[in-house]
């Protein structure tokens, strides 16, 4: 069957959803000339549908273009109006006003480090953030409100200050690389190092009045950024949740197995603007995505502290933490018999020294150790690799030895880099699985000791130490080391050095060392 027939029938399986094929239809009947991707993004169609729509369809080709050819256009030009966008953009009409902002949203996009698959990253384009921002408007009250991006991949944050400077953003990452070039913008964007699995940043903790979030698109994923997000508020009455979630319309049982994972944190769902949010990419899921507006209850909060308590850290659809990842294999017990840990941290084997204390990554970052062991063993599985200088630092033990899921060659991306990094306090060794780091001496004076105390005061905040270390090796008073800081490193000031992206923490040397010259 083909021709007519083939499409009559398409057209009736779709039913009342069958607005996408028509849509499709009008397009490539209107004399341009269409990739597969375009016609995806500008339906909001899943990849699989199209392409069905498209082979019983007779087009011309013109490389990997298509369309109808002219001489039947008429026959299959249905005269639907294909941008149904409208639907739920309510802020379509402003965009145009904008457009030195758009053009300039389109530069950094194309400019920013490229997305990991591990992390499940796809970008939105330069439209849907420009679009995120002017909604955020629209419908907030924004001067003095405190915006925080669970996330931040799309660099909705730089939208929203370029087009509300009036408000305050704070960016929670995994992604160094994200966090260094939205640093780079020089647009007064907090940033902060996190691994929502493991916690968000303490600074960050009851610091916003708004939150938004493209997270992961598993439900596993969305309750866990939800949750952070929800996290973050601090007007826990009027704050809201913005969430970005797309499916596709094959795939219904999915999307209600994610909805249910918002409904579980007791999130009233205050509107929901079907395909707000278009990508380059996730061709599976239409290149689009829903923007959910969600509103915590006082139910919300219990049954946030019920979901991180059931915390699984595999959250992604690829990769090692992917949640159809196989089980990951036991960290090599016997490096760590033979390293006689005094404690143990992570996830361990049950039958491994069972006398030896115990801790939870999450809870290693969040707050010191009580006691002061000398020798503590950190097992870090694929997938949550980022996370490994700060845990490093978060124990202030003489000799740490951590159990990576690979060879640390292969893990860690850049081995010298993170030597370079640590050896203000840690000398490192590494083979095979194993990173051994054993702690330095402190240094007598000068620069180095500043640095040496900031890294050792990793829970603390760091402008603190900082100021601290000052006083008692420059020679400044309080008040003159706290001018210096906040004008050398006004980014230091309430945030602890775990929560420093990268580039802030291997800049630290090279700062202290112009401060304490020229002070």
């Amino acid at each position: 069957m083909g021709g007519h027939e083939a499409i009559d029938e398409l057209l009736a399986e779709a039913g009342v959803d069958g607005l996408r094929l028509r849509g499709a239809l009008s397009l490539l009947s209107d004399g341009r000339w269409w990739t597969l991707a375009d016609l995806v993004r500008d339906t909001a169609t899943s990849r699989r549908t199209i392409e069905s729509l498209l082979r019983v369809l007779p087009l011309e080709h013109s490389g990997d273009r298509v369309r109808i050819p002219r001489d039947q256009a008429n026959r299959y030009n249905v005269w639907t109006d294909t941008d149904i966008s409208g639907l739920g953009n309510p802020v379509a009409g402003m965009v145009a006003e904008h457009a030195e902002t758009l053009g300039r949203l389109e530069t950094l996009i194309a400019k920013a480090p490229r997305g990991r698959h591990a992390l499940d990253h796809v970008s939105a384009t330069a439209e849907t953030v420009l679009r995120r921002a002017l909604l955020l408007g629209r419908r907030f009250w924004l001067p003095g409100a405190r915006l925080l991006c669970v996330g931040d991949h799309d660099l909705t944050s730089l939208a929203v200050r370029m087009v509300h400077p009036e408000a305050e953003v704070a960016v929670a990452d995994i992604d160094d690389r994200i966090l260094e070039y939205i640093d780079a913008q020089d647009l007064g964007v907090r940033t902060r190092w996190a691994d929502l699995r493991l916690g968000l940043p303490p600074s960050l903790r009851g610091w916003a009045d708004l939150a938004i979030t493209d997270p992961p698109y598993t439900p596993e994923g969305i309750g866990l950024f939800a949750a952070r997000a929800a996290e973050g508020l601090r007007d826990r009455d009027q704050g809201r949740i913005l969430v970005a979630y797309g499916a596709s319309e094959r795939t219904p049982m999915l999307a209600l197995k994610v909805q249910k994972a918002l409904f579980d944190l007791n999130l009233l769902h205050e509107a929901i603007f079907p395909h707000f949010n278009r990508y380059h990419g996730a061709e599976a899921i239409g290149s689009a995505a829903d923007l959910y507006v969600l509103r915590p209850t006082t139910k919300t909060w219990p049954a946030i502290a019920s979901r991180l308590d059931r915390l699984a850290t595999a959250i992604y659809t690829q990769g090692p933490q992917a949640v159809e990842s196989a089980p990951a294999a036991p960290p090599d017990e016997a490096a760590v018999a033979a390293f006689g840990p005094d404690l143990l941290a992570g996830d361990w084997p049950r039958g491994l020294l069972p006398k030896v204390p115990r801790t939870r990554l999450a809870t290693l970052l969040a707050k010191p150790y009580a006691a002061s062991p000398e020798r503590v063993a950190i097992a870090v599985p694929a997938g949550l690799e980022a996370a490994l200088p700060r845990l490093m630092l978060a124990t202030r033990a003489r000799h740490v030895r951590v159990l990576t899921a690979g060879p640390v060659a292969d893990v860690v991306a850049d081995l010298p880099a993170l030597a370079r990094l640590l050896s203000p306090v840690y000398r490192l060794a590494a083979e095979g699985h194993v990173l051994d780091a054993v702690r330095l001496p402190p240094p007598d004076g000068g620069q180095d000791r500043v640095v040496r105390r900031i890294m050792d005061s990793a829970h603390g905040k760091t402008g603190n130490a900082w100021r601290e270390a000052l006083t008692e090796t420059a020679g400044l008073t309080k008040r003159q080391a706290r001018a210096a800081v906040e004008e050398a490193a006004p980014w230091a000031l309430d945030a602890a050095p775990l929560e420093l992206p990268l580039h802030r923490l291997s800049g630290l040397a090279a700062q202290v060392t112009a401060q304490v010259t020229t002070g």
